[in-house]
């Protein structure tokens, strides 16, 4: 608990049987989180039957691969059926440090900000971290091209690390997103749309082998999606077009 709402922690997870283990232990480290809800896109290994080992858990496996925004999706929907006030996703592959969910936590539970972002680019994490720079630049490019057109001045739109109050999830109309890793990014342009400010906090991030990862053609879709994505918000804004995403 934090403040007597309730923390959960939600992990989207696809084959990560290596770090799961090492990652939940974190998480519950941290003193504050109440419920950890798995949700298995079904791995190729041992990753439902490790997440079923772990106590104050809910663990949900998908019975085909539906893909990372699906995930989330199931992800954030059990959260909301599990009375969650603060709900914070941390991608159970070790890349992020579940060491900031206290601070994270504290910001929405103070009622400062619905939604809060763990950015690997405050501070210049990112590339110390080891991100590969063809990761990199494409960053910085996406979220400079993102911000003009959405309107929000932040230092990236493409980390996992994020944490958000329950109200506002249950507001967004994530069923109509993607089901692939472009949900991230229609979620966040959604909240912008609401009319929601959306925080940051500098993340400090590893790249090592076991650290999931998207190939250089799923990088370049999702690219061209972020893209979209945002001149669809601009020309929304505009009431040039409707979308379904922007309702």
């Amino acid at each position: 608990m934090y403040k007597d709402q309730k923390v959960v922690v939600v992990m989207p997870a696809y084959n990560a049987s290596e770090t799961l283990q090492k990652t939940y232990k974190e998480v519950m480290a941290q003193g504050i989180v109440d419920l950890v809800i798995i949700v298995d896109d079904a791995s190729s290994d041992e990753t439902a039957a490790i997440a079923k080992t772990l106590p104050n858990t809910v663990v949900h496996t998908h019975k085909e691969n539906l893909g990372y925004g699906a995930n989330q999706k199931t992800c954030y929907s059990l959260a909301i059926e599990n009375d969650g006030d603060i709900i914070i996703m941390v991608h159970p592959d070790y890349q992020y440090t579940p060491q900031l969910i206290p601070a994270m936590a504290s910001i929405i539970g103070n009622g400062l900000y619905q939604c809060v972002l763990g950015s690997r680019i405050l501070g210049g994490y990112a590339l110390k971290g080891g991100m590969p720079i063809w990761k990199y630049i494409p960053n910085r490019f996406l979220t400079f091209v993102e911000n003009i057109l959405i309107g929000a001045k932040l230092s990236e739109y493409h980390t996992g690390y994020r944490a958000f109050s329950g109200e506002l999830i249950k507001r967004l109309p994530l069923e109509v997103n993607s089901d692939d890793f472009v949900f991230d990014n229609q979620m966040l342009a959604q909240i912008v749309w609401f009319g929601y400010t959306i925080a940051e906090v500098s993340c400090p991030t590893k790249y090592f082998a076991e650290a999931s990862s998207i190939n250089l053609i799923r990088s370049i879709k999702y690219g061209l999606g972020c893209l979209l994505t945002a001149l669809v918000f601009r020309i929304a804004k505009m009431k040039i077009v409707k979308s379904r995403l922007f309702q």
